[in-house]
This record gives structure tokens, sequence and C-alpha cells, in this order.
């Protein structure tokens, strides 16, 4: 619930300031501040069915394949994303999504958080649907898009419809949530 809060305060302001926002041909037309009722059920359904999905396969694949890449997988992530937010301050949506993951990710790396190569490699997994439901909600195989991107705050790179930032602000979203999750895991096998 921590990280559906800080994404829906997130939302709110980025939705303000037209950073991106919905249309109303694909809203049911209620309303909680400027965000549709669809974008908070968004922040409910699709962490728990992400995070199902990484139990899942953690359960499916007992082996952890990227275990001996994870460091370097974060480094790279790490630099990469701070390298493109220190060049493009002045995009909302590409400095702020980029700088909260690589901040994230440090964290987790800091702490020496074990489950962060098994979340690797579900994520993977996790874009297919992904590319599938966030490319038409940005406009695939529609008329029109169910939400639209002020390109002036993005890169202005797209994956087919999708700027190129969902794939990390999804990431961030995601991580936090199985974080969370794993968290809970730990307390409840170790209790204090």
């Amino acid at each position: 619930m921590i990280p559906g809060t800080i994404f829906l305060i997130w939302d709110e302001i980025f939705t303000q300031l037209n950073v991106w926002g919905f249309n109303p041909e694909y809203l049911t037309g209620i309303y909680l501040g400027s965000l549709p009722l669809e974008e908070v059920l968004f922040f409910i359904c699709i962490p728990y069915a992400c995070v199902f999905t990484y139990e899942a396969l953690n359960y499916l694949v007992r082996k952890d394949y990227v275990a001996p890449y994870k460091r370097i997988i974060s480094i790279i992530l790490i630099a990469g994303l701070m390298s493109l937010a220190a060049f493009n301050t002045e995009k909302w949506y590409t400095a702020t999504t980029f700088i909260g993951l690589a901040i994230y990710i440090a964290i987790l790396e800091f702490m020496r958080s074990a489950f962060l190569s098994r979340f690797y490699f579900s994520y993977v997994f996790v874009l297919i649907p992904f590319f599938i439901v966030n490319g038409i909600l940005t406009g695939s195989f529609i008329e029109g898009e169910v939400v639209w991107y002020n390109n002036a705050e993005n890169l202005g790179i797209r994956i087919g419809t999708i700027p190129v930032e969902d794939v990390f602000y999804g990431m961030l979203l995601l991580l936090m949530n199985v974080s969370i999750f794993e968290w809970l895991q730990r307390k409840r096998i170790t209790p204090e």
C-alpha cells in the first residue's frame, strides 16, 4: 500500500503538471482528484498481479540464474539511469523516474538484498504483458490513446507507442512492492 500511495501522489502531481493525462473517452468519469478511478485501481491490481508472478516464478524456477550477475546489472542500471537523468534534468518524467529507480536499486544493493536477482529475472517475464497492455493504453491497436504523454517531459523515445520511461517507472513500482513483500516474508519466517 505504501508504494501505491507514493505513486498515486506522484501521478496526481504529474497529471496536474500535464506531464501526462487521460483520455476521457475511455474512462468511467469517476475521479479522485485529477486521477480517474481506473488509474487508482491500476496501482492496486497491477502490483498484486506482478508480485504474484514474481512469487510463482520463484516457486517454478528454483535456480537463481541471475545471482552471479546481479551486482553488475545493478551497477549498469544505476550508472545508466543517473547519467540519463543528469543530462535530462529538465524532463520531469525522465529525471524523477530514473533518479528514483537508481536510488532505490542502490539502497537495495547497499542492504545486500538477495532477492534483487530474482526480481530482475521475473521482471523480464512481466515485460511481456506490460508491452501488450501498456501498448494498448498508449494507443497501439486503438483509435487515440487512453493515456497521453507530454513529450517535452520525456526522452521522446518510444517502444511502439510506449515511452521508454514507462519500462523503468514500472520497474520501480514493482520493485518497491516486491521488496515490501520480501521483507514481510522474512518477518513471517523469522519473528522477532
